[in-house]
């Protein structure tokens, strides 16, 4: 794969990402991309409001009364005028200046098609604790969370990453990155799911990964990479916690 460049790429000027100060979420696929080319960025809400930034700073620019196209909800990007939301989207829009995708235009689409399908199991992982209503609390909704994270256990997890693992062994440049022969950030996030899968569903987890060495080996790739070990070992990375997406309860585990 040839990696894309982009002449009005200006690493200097950072990027700002806002998004919620004390979950991973959605937010963090975006901060990988960012840790793994070096970018520089702001993460907005993480800031003092001395410094500018704050939770307040993050729903200022949320409901930016002259922005003709506001993001409807974090995380979203600001790269100098420009605003961009969706997780997704945001990565379609970085991953060619930070050198994250393809240069072709099938290789761009393929690796958003991947983004957007990880985009699906994220989604499908918060409704397992979550399944009636994200207003209330799982408390309220624990037993049909139990019927939907068993679902989720026996039947989504295996065909999310038995895909990911045909993906995988179908690239034509080989098993070790998703797209062609470089590092691209449908890898980056795809080590992301892994992780958070394995938080919140250690044991179904670990019995997929064992029938997906692909995956498995990837995940371990991506976080022996040196910007990425040196980003998961700072304090910039923000614990898994039962805030976020992806939570731990025991009992979901079956």
């Amino acid at each position: 794969m040839t990696q894309s460049t982009s002449s009005s790429a200006d690493l200097s000027t950072p990027y700002h990402l806002h998004y919620w100060p004390t979950i991973q979420g959605r937010g963090e696929f975006v901060r990988l991309a960012l840790e793994a080319a070096g970018a520089p960025y702001v993460d907005v809400a993480r800031n003092t409001p001395a410094q500018g930034g704050g939770e307040a700073a993050l729903m200022k620019t949320l409901g930016d009364p002259h922005n003709p196209r506001p993001a409807f909800a974090p995380p979203f990007l600001v790269d100098g005028d420009f605003v961009v939301g969706q997780t997704a989207a945001i990565l379609l829009y970085l991953g060619p200046r930070l050198h994250l995708v393809g240069a072709s235009e099938a290789d761009r689409v393929w690796t958003h098609q991947l983004q957007l399908t990880i985009a699906d199991a994220v989604a499908e992982a918060h409704d397992t604790h979550h399944p009636l209503a994200s207003s209330a609390y799982y408390e309220d909704q624990r037993e049909a969370a139990l019927e939907r994270s068993r679902a989720f256990r026996e039947e989504r997890i295996p065909k999310f990453l038995h895909w990911f693992e045909r993906v995988l062994e179908r690239n034509p440049a080989g098993d070790t990155h998703l797209v062609g022969d470089a590092l691209s950030y449908a890898d980056l996030s795809l080590f992301q799911l892994v992780a958070g899968l394995r938080y919140a569903f250690p044991k179904a987890t670990a019995r997929v990964l064992a029938d997906t060495p692909a995956v498995a080996r990837l995940h371990r790739n991506v976080a022996r990479r040196e910007r990425v070990r040196a980003y998961l070992d700072s304090p910039r990375r923000i614990p898994f916690n039962e805030e976020g997406i992806f939570r731990h309860y025991p009992e979901l585990d079956g």
